[in-house]
């Protein structure tokens, strides 16, 4: 029953909006956990579909900055000089990616932290 009242929260907020809203601050932690509950394999499903979803933004944007700063006339070769400025500027994206990403991580285990202590 509770997976049900999910999902119509869900459908409900895809149409006229006027329901989304009180819909979406009271439905949506039971549903999902309603959903989690009554289908783990959905759950994960959905969130591997995320992570591809991340991992293709992540790719487009690298490849759109790289082609931007190396490529300064398409021919049918690549030079070397082209070669080695795609090489470091990926290397460069996914250092400066990495490194924001701990740093969320740092940064939400920090407030986490905190808000425990607050609580105590």
């Amino acid at each position: 029953a509770q997976a049900r009242g999910g999902r119509a929260a869900r459908e409900g907020r895809g149409g006229t909006g006027e329901t989304g809203g009180a819909a979406s601050s009271g439905m949506d932690p039971p549903s999902a956990a309603g959903l989690g509950g009554a289908d783990p394999q959905l759950q994960r499903f959905i969130e591997v579909e995320t992570q591809k979803q991340r991992f293709q933004q992540l790719v487009h944007q690298m490849t759109e900055l790289c082609w931007e700063k190396c490529m300064d006339k398409p021919g049918p070769k690549l030079d070397s000089r082209a070669e080695t400025c795609f090489v470091n500027c990926v290397e460069r994206f996914i250092d400066t990616s990495q490194f924001i990403l701990n740093r969320l991580e740092q940064t939400q285990k920090s407030k986490s932290a905190f808000s425990e202590s607050l609580s105590d």
